[in-house]
């Protein structure tokens, strides 16, 4: 079995919306990674740009870099491209901005993926769970399309999903409580991660959509919003977002580290406003 864990620097991706509509997701999930980390971590924001010269750019036109027309949302082919990005070197942690933390991350990143398998994830066909996975970039560099053909493909995201959906053999299993939706009907303190993947009930609603009412702007998911049918996973969050703020994490500064992520190039580039196309 080889041994990719003797990096002792978590090397975290976070797929996040190019207009910054979910500073409060990222907020809650960075300052909880940090609450409970014991080792640090690097983490690297994927937004979409118009910047030519980043490796998340997507043009005017489909053809000009990431081809996202039919990504359900704005990072969902973000996963993809990881590997390709670190050398296909190491392993690399994937997160869907809608997670947070309730324990180590370290324990999630020593997991073992073992030869033969090029995935660390939730979940099996169908059911496969994506919003958190691990990927061994060595490994899967041998079976993911080239980076060009992923980019310029726009429906390589689902093309992906549907193929490990149906070749569990490459896919090393994670345990629901760090990759779950919505808790999976687990109690709150059996949960390691807690992905609130719902977009109609998701926690940072209710801080985001008045904060972007205020600017006269409005969020990327135009669906129905309802309540989530887990108070207490919304009192987690809730007690999470104050902390961040008592600890000294801001929506001003989160941006400051999404904009200043060592891989995003200059984000400032007019990226126009998304919307979902599930």
């Amino acid at each position: 079995m080889k041994d990719l864990r003797m990096n002792a620097v978590v090397k975290l991706f976070i797929g996040c919306d190019p207009n910054d509509c979910d500073l409060e997701q990222l907020m809650v999930l960075h300052y909880s990674i940090t609450k409970y980390s014991s080792l640090p971590v690097d983490i690297t924001f994927m937004q979409l740009t118009r910047d030519p010269s980043s490796f998340w750019y997507s043009g005017l036109k489909p053809e000009e870099g990431w081809n996202t027309t039919e990504w359900p949302t704005p990072f969902s082919g973000f996963r993809w491209g990881i590997p390709a990005y670190c050398g296909g070197k190491g392993r690399a942690l994937y997160m869907d901005a809608d997670i947070f933390a309730l324990s180590d991350i370290a324990e999630l990143w020593n997991q073992p993926i073992p030869e033969g398998k090029v995935m660390l994830a939730s979940g099996h066909g169908r059911d496969l769970r994506l919003g958190t996975l691990m990927w061994d970039c060595e490994a899967v560099m041998k079976l993911l399309p080239p980076l060009a053909e992923i980019k310029k493909d726009a429906s390589a995201h689902k093309k992906l999903k549907m193929f490990f959906e149906k070749h569990p053999e490459y896919i090393q299993p994670l345990d629901p409580a760090f990759s779950n939706l919505d808790g999976d009907g687990m109690p709150l303190e059996a949960l390691k991660f807690l992905h609130y993947s719902d977009m109609g009930t998701q926690f940072s609603h209710k801080y985001s959509l008045q904060r972007l009412k205020g600017e006269d702007r409005k969020h990327w998911f135009d669906g129905t919003i309802y309540n989530h049918p887990r108070p207490d996973l919304q009192q987690k969050f809730d007690e999470l977002y104050k902390e961040a703020l008592a600890a000294g994490f801001s929506l001003a500064l989160q941006l400051h580290f999404a904009l200043s992520s060592e891989f995003m190039g200059n984000h400032d580039s007019g990226y126009d406003e998304w919307r979902c196309v599930c």
